[in-house]
């Protein structure tokens, strides 16, 4: 009896290899010979774009075939054109990558029609790190501090790349919540020539991810006089010495339900510069991609470059993007209501 027991399994366990086995190879092999395009929905010298060029230079070593990586960018409305394309436009085969803006997710929860997507049923990757909104002055200004920024009769320039993105949604809930005078200045194509507009004081200054801010941005950082960008404030406590004792966004804010509108847009920082395939990928492909991502974070070579670059690693599985993704498209009728003035445009 036991014999035949054995049998049976021996032949179920090789019917099951003869349906999943070819398969599998076929993925393991797929990626020989090709290369996969990393597509960038922001511009060139911003921390998309870093942290794109520095998981490229890595990840086709844990793929197998070992494919070759190339970087482009596709800008426009804060990586809007980007995230659109690849939803409606790119091919599922597997060597299509995306990175964009992950705040784009809170504006679909909301109803933007510009969202010309479903997140769910985007095939996310992973994502390099959680993100830290805040807010930097230009010394140019005369203003030092949180508190100067609030007690200024004028009206503050900061720039923006659009809609959706960290630079424009963070000063207008900043107008909202604590009463500051920001005016949003949109068009810009990333980080890199928002800090240009910085210094040729087109704009005063930008809210945008600390951990973009602290390489893009770190020779203003370090710069004296005018050209001296000053960090103000903060979403939570981070260790360099520019930013450590920073006043903390939610505990500026007052009041319950702007508290829980804050804590719900910001809900999309937990994985900040995804990499996501279109939707149709085959999962196999996807799930390579996945594995490779994650043998990537633990590699030597990467960590040391990354390191150098000061880009900030806090790796966020495909997994766990899609239970993020999940629970901001679940948005309560409340903080929908509340969060309903991004959608509209700023007043000139």
């Amino acid at each position: 009896m036991k014999a035949k027991l054995c049998l049976a399994t021996v032949v179920v366990v090789g019917l099951v290899s003869l349906v999943t086995g070819p398969a599998q190879l076929l993925a393991d092999d797929f990626y020989k010979g090709k290369t996969i395009r990393f597509v960038v929905g922001l511009a060139p010298g911003g921390g998309y774009d870093l942290s794109a060029r520095t998981v490229g230079r890595h990840i086709g070593k844990h793929i197998p075939g070992n494919p070759g990586i190339v970087v482009e960018n596709m800008t426009g409305a804060g990586s809007l054109i980007a995230a659109n394309y690849t939803y409606n436009s790119a091919k599922p085969d597997g060597v299509f990558v995306s990175v964009w803006n992950s705040g784009l997710v809170l504006r679909q929860a909301l109803g933007d029609k510009a969202m010309r997507f479903d997140s769910r049923k985007f095939g996310w990757i992973a994502a390099p790190t959680k993100g830290t909104p805040h807010c930097s002055i230009m010394a140019h200004t005369g203003l030092k501090s949180l508190k100067d920024v609030l007690a200024t009769d004028r009206e503050l320039k900061m720039g923006s790349t659009g809609p959706g993105s960290t630079y424009d949604d963070t000063p207008r809930i900043l107008n909202q919540t604590i009463g500051t005078k920001f005016k949003v200045v949109s068009g810009y194509e990333g980080t890199s020539t928002i800090l240009v507009a910085m210094r040729r004081k087109e704009v005063d200054g930008g809210c945008w991810g600390w951990e973009s801010a602290r390489t893009t941005a770190r020779p203003m950082l370090d710069a004296q006089g005018d050209d001296k960008l000053i960090p103000f404030l903060i979403h939570r406590r981070e260790p360099d010495a520019e930013v450590k004792d920073l006043p903390l966004i939610p505990e500026v804010i007052k009041g319950g339900d702007n508290i829980s509108a804050y804590q719900t847009w910001v809900g999309s920082y937990e994985f900040q510069r995804p990499f996501s395939v279109p939707p149709g990928t085959p999962k196999e492909r996807l799930q390579i991609l996945r594995k490779a991502f994650a043998a990537t974070m633990k590699d030597p070579e990467f960590i040391a470059e990354a390191k150098k670059a000061k880009l900030e690693i806090s790796y966020v599985s495909g997994e766990e993007i899609d239970g993020y993704v999940n629970k901001i498209m679940s948005i309560t009728p409340n903080a929908k209501e509340l969060l309903s003035f991004l959608l509209t445009k700023p007043s000139k």
